[in-house]
């Protein structure tokens, strides 16, 4: 038999947007998430980069050492249903430790929210940040300490997030092994989470940060997207507005794991449509509950300055039970269309 609270959850969860739109939005959306779906143009491409000169590219004979690569740019997927009209794109950002992976298939075999989206009829960009998934890493801050030509101080900072580790910072419970009552993670299919993460080049990367400026490019040639992140990638979307607003629509800030300071200049983001998303169980946690109290004081500032800053915390509008991965929880359907019904609220289609 379901939970009652989590019925009376997914019911208040799903009736929040529809109440505050006009009725024309209120209608069934357009594309069912049954049976197949029409798509009008798919495929992928890579924004920014840079090309590198180097004679540490290879210590194989077979390959020369010396060479030009390119390096820092993002991959991008992406898939435009033939019933788009004038939706908004929506570029998804993964986080820590993981890639684009993050927003398909559950790890339990459930849609993933590119999926959902695309059949709800907006456009969906998926990437990978730069040195992580299919960008392309840095080989050249490694070879040369393989050959004796720098010192071991010289390698890149680079990180695995074990799964014991993994376990409190996704908040499946208060330590590795333990339960959160009514976490909706799906972990009888842990196995296939746990392969989805990958070493993380993050520390190592330079200023401003590829991510940033490729979203800022991915942004003036989508004109008019919203940018979804995720966890660490929750700052750039800020970062890429604060450097040029082009082409940026609105913000939707999943669990950051940063906001802008509230002292930070506010300008950059008078009267943009933003959304911070936060799951549940965070005052359990030492590592988001100050994230969460930080960007609470964000909000109030931004919004002080003009702002159109929306925090939303789940469990405070009566959904119970989301880890940090929201998207692949039970309810991740219902919470993408929860945010379809934010972004035709607050964003708004093209003109």
């Amino acid at each position: 038999m379901p939970n009652p609270s989590r019925v009376a959850g997914l019911a208040a969860l799903l009736a929040a947007p529809l109440a505050a739109l006009p009725a024309a939005a209120q209608q069934p959306p357009p594309t069912s998430l049954q049976g197949p779906v029409s798509i009008q143009q798919q495929g992928s491409f890579f924004v920014g980069g840079r090309a590198l000169r180097s004679d540490s590219l290879s210590t194989i004979p077979a390959y020369a050492p010396s060479g030009t690569i390119t390096i820092d740019q993002m991959y991008v997927h992406f898939q435009v249903p033939a019933d788009a009209g004038a939706r908004r794109p929506i570029v998804l950002v993964h986080g820590c430790c993981l890639t684009g992976k993050t927003w398909e298939t559950t790890p339990d075999g459930r849609m993933g929210w590119d999926e959902v989206l695309l059949r709800r009829g907006y456009p969906t960009y998926v990437v990978d940040q730069p040195w992580r998934g299919r960008s392309a890493a840095h080989p050249t801050t490694i070879n040369p300490v393989k050959t004796g030509q720098a010192g071991p101080e010289t390698l890149p900072t680079v990180f695995s997030a074990g799964r014991e580790d993994a376990w409190t910072i996704f908040r499946f419970g208060r330590r590795a092994g333990e339960t959160f009552p009514g976490m909706l993670f799906p972990l009888e299919a842990q196995d296939e989470f746990w392969r989805q993460t990958v070493p993380d080049w993050n520390a190592s990367l330079p200023s401003p940060h590829p991510t940033v400026v490729a979203l800022s490019a991915l942004a003036a040639r989508l004109d008019g997207a919203v940018l979804v992140s995720h966890s660490q990638s929750g700052i750039f979307p800020f970062q890429s507005a604060a450097a040029s607003r082009q082409g940026i629509a609105g913000i939707v800030s999943i669990e950051p794991g940063a906001c802008p300071a509230a002292d930070s200049d506010m300008a950059p983001y008078a009267g943009l449509p933003i959304l911070i998303l936060w799951g549940d169980f965070v005052q359990e946690s030492p590592r988001w509950a100050p994230r969460l109290a930080a960007c609470r004081d964000f909000a109030r500032a931004a919004n002080a300055a003009g702002g159109k800053v929306e925090l939303v915390v789940l469990p405070e509008i009566g959904i119970a039970g989301n880890s940090h991965m929201l998207m692949q929880d039970r309810n991740s359907i219902e919470l993408a269309d929860w945010l379809v019904g934010w972004i035709a609220r607050n964003v708004g289609e093209r003109r």
